[in-house]
């Protein structure tokens, strides 16, 4: 088993225990044992953990543990690992401006510039192929007509070595681009400088006076508006402390059946997330990448040049533990301890006071309010005093936690990437691959404190996580050029920590929606003199990137509190199983109103969630009547004169067979065969209508299938009678606010239009 502590998901974690490995791994568990003493002794006030008599004992140094660890050991921690090489190779640089080649041959430019983006990252520093690879790139960015995208890779290429005898291409190539930029210079450059000032300065970070942050022990801190909210006003807009990009899984290839489908790691920056066919590469490892030069630089200043000699282990311990290390480095261990301190310093004046009986536990605070209001403005001190729920943790997971924290302490101890000396405004010691901690004569003592106290704020991190982490979704649209109907899906391309949306509190029918959005490759990430944002205040330069937005989805009335959905919604699933997952994840019973008064909320009307969709609107084969499931199980005609019976394996097995017919007539439309998809959608409509209402579920998915194939043939016409019937099932389902019904909406706006 290749996977190390965590999977990729953030809500899923695997633990490998072989018998033939516990020998190997008993110097890691020793020193997470010893970690998970440490931290309870010295850092009680820091992780808010209660010391017990039995947790003081004598500590070892961690560096001297480690020196005790076998060379066996450590073979067995590089082995796990081995799968997710970033190394850069020359090698596979050449495979992938190959296969580039073969599609730019066949006019595929996009899939080409990708590819030879590929080589690129691969491509060792300064080398032959770095440059071979930057220069074909060129050559696709031509054909595209992203005209300054190609300039830059001619220079790129020129200065990596290009071959001199082969340069005159290049001279060519940018002659070609200055001429067609300079056509369209009169035009475009107003325009772009206004986009980009709108977009620097529109947004504004925070949260909006109609609500204010309140608290109390049962809610802890909240939003509550303080004036009547309209539906569609905005509530906040947040910016992530941090983030990191989820990459894409090998699965999805295989579901499409595409060897050049580009995961999201590969067509995103890795700093802003903003879409990129022209990635600029890290220079010492072969995964990360970026927009830009300027974005290269940021990262490798703020977290990247401790990240990049773990890039193999980061991955194969996943995105919540990445993460944790993430926020850990851009804090530095300067405003980590400033953290910590006030903490402490808090807690005692609220105990000389008389607030609270126990110290760093905020669930036995005063209702007279939040000790840590105070530092809501603070970008890292928001996200320190997010509740971790420890005590709710089981020991498992707690104990895997502390063994992951160890383990990448250990390892930025061998790297020596200590940051001792570092300033969350002062990024000048990360651009030395130096150390920047205390000399070796300084002695061990003063490393060990210093690394007990990273391990513990990455410890920390990862426990908030497991409750307050955020997936970063967007719509993608199906990569089908020629096709009249695009085919979009909402993907996750990031987790991250937002410290003002980590407020809102769960409700299973909430009262806003949110959307997330990125930056596009041209719109505040350039280099050069364009980037009119260098000038800018830091608080407005951070303001690009990817950003969330609440906006109110219902009228919010005076007093009533903010609420955000976690997941499980009411539309889409029971009461009994949302509650339990709710439990599991966020450790809460859900008390929402959706869960204390189905009925009142509308859950009974919404046939998707009275238990399986295959119960719900299902039509008597005999006389078309709805038909109910009695106690034994079999399904009944709910006309007595009617009578007729059938069992749910029957049931069950024809909702199977047409449920397998539409993915067949969805995959041929992946495929851009829309007559054949629509031969089967008309042979299984008879049998459909024969047993479902019009309210069902699979016959709203049937309806859309349908619609999608008449629209990619182009009879608008034809198609818009079945999107309206999708449209009439999802609202059934959904419900007549649901974001699902607006989707089904404006599908159908587009099609009468084009019609």
């Amino acid at each position: 088993m290749q996977r190390l502590f965590y999977a990729s998901s953030k809500r899923s974690v695997a633990v490998t225990s072989l018998p033939d490995e516990s020998i190997r791994w008993r110097a890691l568990l020793e020193t997470s044992l010893l970690f998970l003493v440490v931290m309870r002794d010295t850092s009680s006030a820091f992780l808010q953990i209660p010391i017990t008599s039995t947790s003081r004992q004598r500590v070892v140094p961690l560096p001297q543990m480690a020196d005790k660890c076998s060379q066996g050991d450590v073979d067995f921690m590089k082995s796990v690992s081995e799968g997710y090489s970033v190394k850069k190779d020359a090698e596979e640089a050449v495979k992938y401006r190959e296969r580039g080649n073969s599609h730019f041959k066949a006019a595929d430019y996009r899939t080409a510039a990708l590819l030879y983006s590929q080589g690129v990252c691969f491509a060792p520093c300064c080398s032959e192929q770095l440059s071979v690879c930057y220069a074909n790139r060129s050559a696709a960015l031509y054909h595209l007509k992203h005209y300054q995208d190609c300039l830059d890779d001619i220079e790129r290429a020129l200065k990596a070595g290009y071959p001199s005898h082969l340069a005159h291409k290049l001279q060519d190539r940018r002659t070609m681009c200055l001429n067609q930029l300079s056509k369209k210079a009169s035009e475009d450059e107003p325009s772009m400088y206004a986009n980009r000032k709108a977009r620097t300065t529109a947004s504004n970070l925070g949260i909006c006076p109609k609500v204010a942050i309140e608290y109390n022990l049962e809610k802890g801190r909240h939003l509550v508006a303080v004036e009547r909210i309209a539906p569609g006003d905005v509530i906040l807009t947040d910016r992530p402390y941090s983030f990191v990009l989820i990459p894409e899984m090998e699965e999805m290839k295989e579901k499409y059946a595409r060897a050049d489908m580009f995961g999201t790691q590969y067509l995103r920056c890795h700093q802003c997330l903003a879409k990129t066919l022209c990635s600029v590469p890290c220079e010492g490892c072969s995964y990360s990448r970026y927009c830009s030069a300027r974005c290269q630089r940021e990262a490798w200043e703020e977290h990247h040049s401790w990240e990049c000699s773990l890039g193999a282990d980061l991955m194969a311990m996943g995105v919540i533990a990445h993460l944790a290390l993430r926020i850990t480095l851009k804090a530095g261990l300067k405003t980590i301890q400033e953290a910590r301190q006030l903490v402490t310093e808090t807690h005692e004046e609220a105990k000389s006071n008389g607030l609270i009986s126990s110290p760093c536990n905020p669930n036995t605070c005063s209702k007279e309010g939040d000790p840590f209001a105070s530092h809501y403005g603070d970008s890292y001190m928001s996200v320190f005093h997010l509740l971790h729920h420890t005590s709710h943790q089981s020991t498992a997971v707690r104990f895997l936690y502390a063994v992951t924290a160890a383990t990448l302490s250990m390892k930025l101890s061998q790297a020596a990437f200590f940051l001792a000396s570092r300033n969350i405004n002062n990024h000048s010691s990360a651009n030395s691959r130096l150390p920047c901690g205390p000399k070796k004569e300084e002695g061990d003592a003063e490393r060990s404190s210093e690394q007990w106290l990273l391990g513990s704020a990455i410890l920390r991190h990862l426990l908030q996580l497991r409750c307050n982490a955020q997936a970063i979704t967007v719509l993608q649209d199906a990569e089908m050029e020629n096709s009249r109907v695009q085919s979009r899906q909402e993907i996750r391309i990031a987790t991250a920590m937002f410290p003002f949306l980590s407020l809102l509190n769960h409700s299973c029918s909430p009262n806003t929606t949110l959307v997330f959005s990125t930056v596009t490759a041209d719109a505040g990430c350039a280099d050069g003199p364009a980037d009119i944002s260098q000038h800018l205040p830091e608080e407005q330069r951070e303001t690009r990137g990817v950003s969330v937005t609440v906006r109110a989805a219902k009228v919010i009335s005076l007093g009533q509190e903010v609420l955000h959905c976690y997941g499980p919604h009411s539309s889409r699933m029971a009461a009994e199983e949302r509650q339990r997952l709710l439990q599991e994840q966020y450790y809460f019973l859900c008390q929402c109103e959706a869960c204390s008064n189905p009925e009142k909320d509308g859950e009974a009307t919404h046939p998707g969630v009275k238990g399986s969709p295959s119960e719900a609107e299902l039509l008597c084969f005999k006389c078309k009547a709805v038909l109910k499931k009695n106690r034994e199980g079999r399904f009944c005609c709910s006309l007595s004169s009617c009578g007729h019976q059938t069992t749910s394996a029957k049931v069950s097995t024809k909702l199977q067979e047409m449920r397998i017919v539409l993915e067949k007539a969805v995959d041929l439309m992946e495929k851009d065969r829309p007559a054949e998809a629509l031969q089967l959608l008309k042979k299984i409509e008879s049998h459909s209508e024969l047993m479902l209402a019009q309210t069902h579920p699979l016959q709203g998915e049937l309806a859309d299938a349908t619609a999608r194939a008449y629209a990619t043939m182009g009879e608008w016409n034809k198609a818009a009678p079945h999107l309206e019937r999708s449209a009439v099932a999802t609202c059934s389902q959904y419900g007549e606010d649901s974001i699902e019904l607006g989707q089904q909406l404006f599908k159908l706006v587009q099609l009468h239009f084009n019609g």
